[in-house]
């Protein structure tokens, strides 16, 4: 998958969970739960929805390494090359 599909990925997921949410002008470089003010329970949520798409496993310990667009992305195109 390329950056622009796992991003699209990462976006679709937190708009299923916080579809009030302006996505189109979130910065990709800032932590994603402070941007939106979305608690733990929804940020799990998104996680889910993000395995769900990728077939990637999230270990809970390596949530704080996507905490923002830009990071979630690395970490996906890491996982998927490993693959």
């Amino acid at each position: 998958m390329s950056d622009d599909e796992l991003k699209a990925i990462v976006l679709r997921a937190i708009g299923d969970i916080a579809p009030e949410a302006d996505l189109a002008h979130l910065d990709p470089t800032v932590d994603v739960r402070e941007q939106l003010d979305i608690d733990s329970m929804d940020s799990l949520n998104i996680m889910i929805g993000i395995h769900k798409a990728t077939g990637v496993d999230i270990p809970e310990a390596d949530y704080p390494l996507m905490n923002t667009l830009n990071a979630c992305v690395v970490y996906l195109a890491k996982k998927l090359k490993s693959r």
